[in-house]
């Protein structure tokens, strides 16, 4: 099964609660902090292909998920 990747920043309680749901759920995943790891707002948008505002930005292997909500909804309809 493929790892969720969550790209997310300190202090930030959505991208906690994605860990969290992942934990919960027994998934794998990576957990990605933008600042520390020197990525920038443009690198993000580059890697995800649309503009970004938000974190966390989540995918599950290369697909993209979208933020909490969008991994919340996903997890909720399997």
């Amino acid at each position: 099964m493929a790892t969720y990747t969550i790209f997310g920043r300190e202090g930030c309680g959505y991208c906690s609660r994605a860990k969290q749901l992942c934990e919960i759920k027994q998934l794998e995943y990576r957990y990605v902090d933008i600042q520390k790891e020197g990525i920038s707002q443009a690198d993000l948008e580059k890697t995800i292909g649309k503009p970004v505002a938000t974190v966390p930005q989540i995918f599950h292997g290369r697909e993209y998920i979208g933020g909490y909500t969008e991994l919340a909804a996903s997890l909720s309809a399997k």
